[in-house]
């Protein structure tokens, strides 16, 4: 067999894994190209830790039968050598289970390396509208002054991922007092619109020069294409730093700073979930710590004794 040959036959295994994630999970692309990723690590440790019983260091669907907890130990043990964080040494075991299960095998107990849960920060509503409004500053062209105030404003006003806001379709114009997003694994939720998130948006879509067509990204790129969250991300980045906000002001960071001032407005746990689009309460219960942080940061900054 050719090295080549070899290489595509390898191949074969991961790819129909992130297939399956891709059409029956319904996985997000970020989560398909990781567990991809990590199932031909996988295959690769294994074919050389297998070398001796393993024919030409090809493992195949059926070897995976015989993985132990030790070999799935050593594999993580040979990536914590890369310097793995115990973050992602739990997310890498995560995906191996995921693997091994879609392969029809039983995946050995393993405990996951601990990981401590890092509490969101929160960014001050006024430091939002600063974060906004340098973003949109800093752009050359007015529509894309609009088009990264509106984005910002959904984040932050209506709680959405960077990834589900950018992929809002034309169609959702003209807008209501909601709007229906689509999230991870499909999952469609309805989202309430403040009265200065539409305007922000229907400022936008007034503005930017491309015929919208219903089926098509609502929101564009410089040059009509779809917009890039990386393209948001940098903008933020270039902003906070003029500001001097700090390395966890993200776009992800107004999303949890959405949720975090509705707790702390009064908001139910069970009606943040849905608006956020949680699939299960456990992910939402983390602000309850948000909040209680907040609190405490209030009373110590302001209490005479504290």
């Amino acid at each position: 067999m050719s090295k080549t040959d070899k290489v595509g036959r390898e191949a074969i295994l991961p790819l129909a894994f992130a297939d399956h994630l891709a059409n029956a999970r319904r996985r997000s692309p970020h989560t398909v190209r990781a567990y991809q990723a990590t199932a031909e690590r996988l295959l690769a440790f294994l074919g050389g830790h297998w070398s001796e019983s393993v024919g030409g260091n090809r493992v195949t669907r059926a070897d995976l039968a015989r993985v132990t907890a030790a070999d799935l130990r050593a594999f993580l043990a040979h990536r914590r050598g890369e310097e793995l964080s115990n973050a992602s040494a739990a997310r890498e075991l995560s995906a191996v289970r995921s693997f091994l299960e879609w392969a029809g095998v039983e995946a050995p107990r393993l405990r996951g390396p601990r990981v401590k849960v890092g509490v969101p920060r929160p960014v001050a509503p006024a430091e939002v509208i600063a974060l906004a409004e340098e973003v949109s500053e800093d752009a050359r062209v007015p529509w894309i002054a609009a088009r990264n105030w509106a984005v910002l404003m959904l984040l932050y006003g209506a709680g959405l991922r960077i990834g589900e806001a950018l992929a809002l379709p034309a169609g959702a114009l003209p807008l209501g007092e909601t709007i229906r997003v689509v999230g991870k694994r499909g999952k469609t939720r309805i989202v309430p619109l403040l009265p200065q998130v539409a305007r922000a948006i229907e400022a936008y879509a007034a503005e930017q020069p491309w015929r919208l067509e219903r089926d098509e990204p609502l929101f564009r790129g410089a040059r009509g294409g779809v917009l890039s969250p990386a393209i948001v991300r940098r903008s933020v980045r270039t902003a906070r730093a003029r500001l001097d906000l700090g390395d966890r002001v993200t776009p992800h960071a107004l999303r949890h700073s959405f949720a975090t001032h509705l707790l702390g407005r009064g908001a139910d746990l069970r009606q943040l979930q849905e608006l956020l689009g949680h699939a299960s309460l456990s992910s939402t219960q983390v602000y309850t710590a948000v909040d209680a942080a907040h609190l405490l940061d209030v009373y110590r900054n302001a209490h005479p004794r504290a």
